[in-house]
């Protein structure tokens, strides 16, 4: 007996699941709230050069005065040919104050302060510190520092919660966002100095991203493993639900408080009523089975029973257990723990490629999520756009997978975005430049970029989920996710980076991995139906879907006599036929 077989006898997805499931989703409001505020915080707002001129009053300052001190686009070209002509124009005063800008051997000056806009920030961070021009790697550092948080965290909260059980982590992670939140507010003080409060403010930011990745990791896989395996991809859609909705909070937030300090300040007093969900979600009862903490597994199960209006089985219990334990004696001990995911071949293929499907889903997800102000001109209304779009993806998503599966879905998305990525180049190159029609179709091309990586996003969230084995489920999940920070890391020096090369040059970037991704991902086997793997041996049971034909490999059907599936699995391993 499996324990989805027992679960079903409590109930898989009874009113206990339900309640438990919903607790878990509103938890799941709470990461993209901390990791989208940098979003508004840290806005770059419209600026442009501050000349000393403008702080005299007696100065009769004009935006035609301001005109001759713009670089023109050939003093652009000569003097700073490796960044764009806006770039230039905004970063550089010229020496030449006359209306047509000779070069005449002229060279362009940088600016030393910055008037920004204010039409729809108060004040922002970036302002603060003024984190622009050639000062723009102190925004990249910070953002590069805070997915390195995202980075340790899915490692270290990924492996506790394997080893210590998902609701203690989760509750830890509760507390130390509240406190990383207060940090981020009252850090940046003027009498610190900008080093001071610039390291203060990192740290807290660095906090976050750990205690985030802890949050939703574990939510995820907390949603996941409390239901049967019909009810999975409901739950692993309907959390991202949640996940957007924190989007829309923020941004109702981030439209009210235009101010960083009041946004950061009102944000960290909002986490604090999540210390409270902690002691009403519950423990992983999947885990605790695959664990061997058979009694507190029973209590728990008992109480599903309860809740739900079932009875409970004891004899069946007994029997899941003896078969646990036969399980467990058939697998070598030395094989537990973190290297358990790579002395496995198909499990050792399986890792590295749904590590690197990881990395390119972060790279195109929070390289085109970061950029949502490029949209439109009013970033609320492109935030709040970006958002709904995420919401139909998660329904689409919904909708395909239980027709067409993970593998399949996942392909058609990650191609999608590719080809509309490579779409920008003749758009911005065959078109009028800033003409109505580009403009319009550059939107829409926005917009279904979203569309297709928050699908594909999404999916190899669910997918990965169910290749890797409830023994070390946290611990691959939080492998995939530590490298996948490599990718927005790389997503985010992309934005800052390479658009001052050329506004567009990561879409392209972003489509070609993408392109790569959907190369690679085909040997991966399908888990539409299947049970979730308790053990590597489960998983090699699934095998490899090799281009070059399907390795044999024994199947449950095969299986004659249902009671003794453990003791066929063990003949098979101890005789070597089961080599999937």
């Amino acid at each position: 007996m499996q324990f989805d077989d027992f679960y079903e006898t409590v109930q898989s997805f009874g009113r206990y699941q339900k309640l438990k499931y919903l607790l878990v989703c509103l938890t799941y409001v709470l990461p993209p709230i901390m990791v989208y505020t940098w979003t508004f915080t840290a806005a770059t707002p419209s600026f442009r050069c501050q000349l000393a001129s403008e702080d005299d009053p007696s100065n009769d300052f004009t935006q035609h005065l301001l005109a001759r001190y713009v670089p023109s686009e050939t003093q652009c070209r000569e003097y700073k040919s490796t960044i764009s002509v806006q770039e230039c124009q905004r970063c550089y005063l010229s020496t030449n104050k006359s209306y047509h800008h000779e070069s005449n051997g002229n060279t362009l000056k940088a600016c030393t302060s910055y008037s920004f806009d204010r039409t729809y920030y108060e004040s922002t961070l970036v302002e603060e510190w003024s984190m622009v021009c050639d000062r723009v790697s102190w925004k990249s550092l910070s953002q590069m520092i805070f997915f390195f948080g995202y980075m340790i965290g899915s490692l270290v909260f990924g492996v506790l919660s394997d080893k210590f059980g998902r609701r203690p982590i989760m509750g830890v992670s509760f507390f130390i966002i509240s406190f990383a939140s207060f940090l981020c507010a009252f850090a940046p003080q003027d009498g610190l100095g900008f080093e001071l409060s610039y390291s203060l403010f990192v740290l807290g930011r660095f906090l976050l991203a750990c205690a985030s990745r802890g949050v939703a990791l574990t939510g995820f896989v907390i949603g996941v493993e409390i239901v049967g395996p019909r009810q999975r991809l409901l739950t692993g859609i309907i959390i991202q639900y949640f996940f957007a909705i924190g989007e829309l909070i923020l941004l109702v937030f981030a439209y009210f408080f235009r101010s960083w300090y009041l946004l950061h300040t009102t944000l960290a007093i909002l986490s604090l009523p999540f210390l409270i969900i902690y002691f009403l979600l519950p423990e992983s009862p999947r885990w605790m089975i695959s664990k061997g903490h058979y009694e507190r597994g029973e209590k728990v199960l008992r109480q599903i029973a309860k809740i739900n209006q079932t009875s409970f089985d004891s004899i069946a219990y007994q029997r899941l257990i003896t078969e646990e334990k036969k399980r467990e004696a058939i697998i070598d001990e030395k094989r537990h723990g973190f290297m358990i995911l790579f002395r496995s071949k198909t499990m050792f293929i399986i890792t590295l490629n749904i590590s690197f499907q990881w990395f390119v889903q972060n790279l195109v997800f929070y390289g085109v999520s970061q950029n949502t102000g490029t949209w439109l001109s009013n970033p609320y209304i492109s935030f709040g756009a970006s958002a709904i779009v995420e919401i139909l993806a998660y329904f689409s998503v919904h909708l395909l997978l239980r027709l067409w599966g993970r593998k399949t879905i996942y392909c058609v998305f990650a191609t999608g975005f590719a080809v509309f990525a490579i779409l920008v180049v003749p758009v911005q190159v065959l078109m009028i430049k800033g003409s109505p029609g580009q403009n319009g179709l550059m939107f829409a091309i926005h917009v279904i970029l979203k569309f297709f990586a928050t699908g594909s996003y999404a999916i190899i969230y669910i997918y990965a989920n169910e290749l890797f084995p409830t023994q070390v489920r946290n611990t691959g999940m939080g492998i995939c996710s530590m490298i996948a920070r490599v990718g927005a890391i790389a997503g985010t020096l992309s934005n800052d980076l390479l658009a001052r090369v050329w506004l567009y040059f990561p879409i392209v970037v972003f489509g070609v991995t993408s392109i790569i991704a959907v190369s690679v991902v085909t040997i991966c086997p399908e888990t539409l139906n299947k049970s979730l793997p308790q053990t590597v041996d489960d998983v090699e049971l699934m095998g490899l879907a090799l281009p070059w034909g399907r390795p044999k490999r024994l199947t449950r059907i095969q299986v004659e006599d249902e009671d003794n599936i453990d003791e066929n699995i063990a003949l098979k391993l101890q005789t070597g036929e089961n080599n999937a």
